[in-house]
């Protein structure tokens, strides 16, 4: 089987000759939290407080977001991540945004999404709920989104970083991303979800344990 990484060891390399843009490349696990967090706190304030929603409205959105999040999550990471557009530039483009993530799986500084990244997309997204939902209640909707996507970020990191959780379902998730990296990686594209991996097909079709 041909190796498909580089390095499994905890090693950041620079991607650019540029050091503010290899600057910008790298994020300690934390920073979403301290970004986004707020921002689900504000939305679940407007929805209670300001925009008088039920709590059944809540909760509805809440859990709608949630479950939009993952399937975007899973759509992101198996045709934006691992697309490969032809020519040099297209393995460049390919490498910048996901690549190098398989050629150093464990660089603890590119595990989670940089917020030139993901604050752009929190804002794209919320603008597509809005129109679709309307602003009441695109806000508690946004809310269980944006806790998708923190749950995958924490949920990436401590995949490869958290080593001490022994709970049964946490280790089919961790050995689920590690076969995705290590052995197939045309396949099994949920991180914090295995779900729609079964439901699109793309499932492991076997295991090899090593």
């Amino acid at each position: 089987m041909p190796k498909k990484f580089v390095s499994a060891k905890d090693e950041s390399p620079d991607m650019f000759s540029n050091s503010v843009l290899n600057y910008l490349t790298r994020v300690h696990w934390s920073v979403p939290l301290f970004i986004f967090l707020p921002v689900v706190f504000y939305f679940l304030y407007q929805s209670f407080f300001v925009l008088n929603l039920s709590f059944f409205k809540i909760s509805l959105g809440i859990i709608g977001g949630f479950i939009i999040w993952t399937i975007t999550e899973y759509l992101l990471h198996r045709f934006i991540f691992h697309s490969k557009l032809p020519g040099k530039l297209g393995q460049r483009i390919h490498f910048i945004f996901h690549g190098v993530h398989h050629d150093y799986p464990n660089d603890s500084l590119r595990l989670v999404m940089v917020p030139t990244v993901s604050v752009p997309l929190a804002f794209l997204f919320y603008y597509i709920f809005k129109i679709i939902f309307g602003v009441v209640l695109a806000a508690p909707f946004f809310a269980g989104f944006v806790i998708g996507y923190l749950i995958y970020d924490m949920m990436h990191y401590a995949i490869h970083h958290i080593h001490s959780i022994k709970h049964p379902l946490w280790k089919a998730i961790k050995e689920h991303h590690m076969v995705h990296h290590f052995q197939d990686d045309k396949n099994g594209f949920g991180v914090s979800s295995v779900f729609w991996d079964y439901v699109f097909g793309t499932q492991f079709s076997k295991r090899k344990k090593e």
